[in-house]
Formats: C-alpha cells, structure tokens, sequence
C-alpha cells in the first residue's frame, strides 16, 4: 500500500514523507516546529559544515605557505655532542643541542634547536630560521601542508556537525518533555471521562 510516500518493507505500514508539514488533525504545533527545527540542523550540517571546512582548509594552506615563504634554512655549526636518545623511533632520532649560525645579513648566533642524534660537536647540521632569525621547524613540504590542510577542514566541518547535533538531541529532548506534559494535561481532563457510561 502507498500513500502519497514510500512504504516501509514487508509490514503492510506505511511512512509518508514529509509528514509534519502536511495538513493533519493528529499534527501538533510541537511537531511543525520539530520539524523546522530538524530543517535548520540539516540546513546547518550541509551548508555550514562545508563553509567552515572550506575557510579552515584554506586559513591553514595560506599558514603553511606563508612558513615556507618566512622560514630559510642555513647551515650551522654543533657546538656541542647531540647525543641519541633511549626513546627515540623510526625516524624520530631529533635531539636538543646548542649551535651556531651565520644569519643571510652576516651577523653570527648561537642557540639551542632540535638536531639529529649522534653528531659530535664541530659537526655541519642544516636549520630554518624563522622570519625574525630564531631557530624554528623546518616547514611542511607542499604535499604534507595539502594533506594537513584538508585534515583540519575535516575536523572542523566534523565539529560543527557534532556541535549542530548534539543541539538537535537537546532540542528534541526539550520538545519530547513538552509533549509528555501535554499529554498528562490532556489525561488529567479527558482520563476520569473514560469511566462514565453513556446512555
């Protein structure tokens, strides 16, 4: 059997769409608001989620690129051992160590940054500077700052979806507790008529 909807499988019911909105003596103010409010969350998941992915994706590639831009590497000198650390895995060797550099303007430095372990002192390792000359992070490679970039456009687009349901359950919490009210004062008037006989 249909009914102006699609049909449920195999139990003989049938599910009409867009039922809140359709004219019904059943249908009650709670439902249309349920049913806008539903509207709003999806309109929010879609629309917004997809805009704040987009805008996060892009603030982070426009971040990285500008780390590419700022950041220089120079050669610099090991002043002291780098010793390996215990902890150290797969391609994470990295240990604290003082250096000293020569700036692009000719002035010389010295500081502590993150380089390999198991150099000894006097020996030539590479480091970024940032734009201000300080020691820094070498920054991500075009491919690794593309896939960043889309990770956190799809967080961000994830969070808002999960902020935007989490008020839908709230919402619809609120609405359920309205109806059960209603129900109890409509019982309290209509209840205690069951038990007179007509006629």
């Amino acid at each position: 059997m249909r009914e102006g909807g699609r049909t449920s499988g195999g139990r003989g019911r049938t599910r009409v769409l867009l039922w809140r909105w359709r004219r019904n003596p059943l249908r009650r103010r709670d439902d249309v608001l349920e049913a806008w409010f539903l509207l709003a969350v999806w309109v929010l998941v879609v629309v917004g989620g997809t805009l704040v992915g987009l805008v996060t994706a892009r603030a982070a590639g426009e971040s990285f690129g500008r780390q590419r831009a700022e950041r220089t590497p120079v050669t610099a000198v090991l002043l002291d051992d780098a010793p390996r650390t215990a902890i150290a895995g797969p391609g994470d060797d990295r240990t604290s160590a003082r250096v000293r550099w020569t700036a692009p303007d000719g002035t010389r430095h010295s500081g502590g940054t993150l380089v390999p372990g198991g150099l000894r002192a006097g020996s030539a390792v590479e480091i970024w500077l940032d734009a201000w000359g300080r020691p820094s992070s070498a920054p991500p490679t075009s491919g690794e700052a593309t896939a960043e970039s889309a990770l956190l456009g799809v967080s961000a687009a994830l969070a808002l979806t999960g902020a935007a349901f989490g008020v839908r359950c709230a919402g619809r919490w609120w609405l359920d507790r309205r109806r059960i009210e209603e129900w109890d004062r409509e019982w309290a008037l209509l209840g205690p008529r069951w038990g007179h006989k007509t006629g």
